[in-house]
């Protein structure tokens, strides 16, 4: 199934409108009315008020072309606001019917439109509230209205009674095609969301799996040249003494080596660690320890804490703890002068952001960051060189979607942006809700496969 913060963003696009869909709605009802007013008053010469119906038209009109230079074409509007259009949708139609005769206009149905599209999209009491809003206006509408249109110098008066009965069916209607439309919906939505979460789950583990492979044979292989490439180093070190010029490059390589044995060890060991004296980390410590093997270059790192009440604690988790390295490794190799990490939490919330001052992401890579095989920021990197000179930071893009996977496991959501001017570089921030950062670690050896 989804993890928690996708099901939720999927459950908030699912009861969100485009803005072009609202846009392309109104055009019809704009075109449908100015033709039914014009048919009226010219083709069948009925008398009516027309300057005023068309002045209520052209007012959906520019709201029409309002909406289109204010949000984009794919602008998905939050549920407020899309009540808010189909709201003056209702009072709109509701003012053409009170110039044209109210309740006795055929065309008094058309004040379902807008609440069956709410059904369809927006949370039920939206829809309730709308509902509401066009039953007050019909009731309205039923006693206060112009003359309907008729033939000059004759009047059509229905009775009461037949009025009545409009009425009623109207707010048949709005109930019942309501409540038809939401559950239709709803359906609908919830088999998107189960195809949608079914395509996610294969498509991570079949990577995943792929993956699984690659880093324990890479452990295999690597294993015995690692192990020359330490022994070249020692004897290196030896025959050149502690003053030799290559001293403080021998010693770094003699690091970078260790740091490499480690790696391989964190791939082969994911989920197998078990529960100790230390299977529990403060949210500082969880940061100082992916944050440790990166102080060695030549970017430094400062870390901020704001928190509201008792620091969070969570377990031990190696699929987070690589993620988060990696991600910090990330920042470090991009940053052009330092990397800042920034912990906050309150009774409700943990996120931890991690900002570098380098090129940050381009907009192409931004939209697809943590699929597999999405890579670079910004081209080449800026700043001191901290790897080797040789190093490609390109690489194959599959760290940020492993770290990605792997945090997600944890609950958490993860936001990649890049920071405002005069900051720029790259931010990525990192939010847990709190009950789920401090519950029991779920990681276990799937995670890789």
């Amino acid at each position: 199934m989804l993890a928690e913060p996708d099901r939720i963003e999927a459950d908030r696009n699912a009861h969100r409108l485009r803005v072009d869909t609202l846009v392309r709605l109104r055009w019809l009802a704009v075109i449908g009315q100015s033709a039914t007013v014009a048919g009226v008053h010219f083709a069948l010469g009925f008398p009516l008020p027309f300057t005023a119906c068309f002045t209520v038209v052209a007012c959906s009109a520019l709201l029409n072309i309002g909406l289109r230079i204010r949000y984009p074409v794919s602008k998905r509007v939050d549920p407020g606001l899309a009540a808010l259009i189909l709201g003056y949708d209702i009072l709109q139609l509701s003012v053409l019917l009170f110039l044209t005769g109210g309740l006795q206009n055929p065309f008094s149905i058309l004040v379902l439109a807008p609440v069956m599209i709410s059904a369809t999209a927006l949370p039920p009491w939206r829809t309730l509230m709308l509902g509401l809003f066009a039953t007050a206006l019909t009731t309205v509408l039923a006693f206060h209205h112009l003359p309907l249109p008729w033939l000059p110098g004759e009047s059509l008066v229905l009775p009461l009674t037949y009025i009545t009965g409009i009425w009623c069916a109207i707010q048949l209607g709005l109930g019942f095609t309501g409540v038809y439309a939401w559950r239709v919906a709803k359906e609908a939505r919830q088999l998107a969301n189960a195809l949608s979460a079914t395509e996610l789950v294969l498509e991570r583990e079949q990577h995943l799996s792929q993956l699984d492979g690659l880093a324990a044979a890479a452990a295999h292989e690597l294993g015995t040249p690692l192990a020359t490439i330490a022994l070249v180093v020692r004897e290196l070190d030896r025959a050149a003494g502690p003053d030799h010029p290559m001293a403080d490059d021998l010693a770094l390589l003699r690091e970078q080596v260790g740091r490499c044995r480690e790696i391989l060890a964190k791939l082969t060991s994911l989920g197998s660690d078990g529960a100790g004296p230390l299977d529990r980390l403060t949210l500082s410590h969880l940061i100082e320890e992916v944050a440790g093997p990166q102080r060695g270059f030549e970017v430094p790192i400062t870390i901020t804490r704001d928190g509201d009440g008792p620091e969070p604690v969570t377990a031990r988790n190696p699929g987070l703890i690589y993620g988060l390295g990696n991600i910090i490794d990330n920042a470090v190799d991009f940053a052009g002068s330092h990397v800042h990490i920034e912990a906050r939490w309150n009774a409700s919330a943990v996120t931890l952001v991690v900002q570098d001052d380098g090129p940050g992401f381009p907009p192409d890579v931004m939209l697809r960051l943590g699929e597999p095989y999405v890579t670079t920021r910004g081209g080449d990197r800026r700043g001191t060189v901290r790897r080797s000179s040789d190093d490609n930071a390109d690489g194959h893009g599959l760290g940020v979607f492993i770290a990605k996977t792997l945090i997600e496991r944890t609950g958490a959501q993860i936001t990649w942006t890049n920071a405002p001017a005069p900051a720029n570089g790259a931010r990525v921030e990192v939010t847990w809700q709190r009950g789920a950062f401090e519950q029991p670690a779920q990681f276990t050896s799937s995670a890789l496969g």
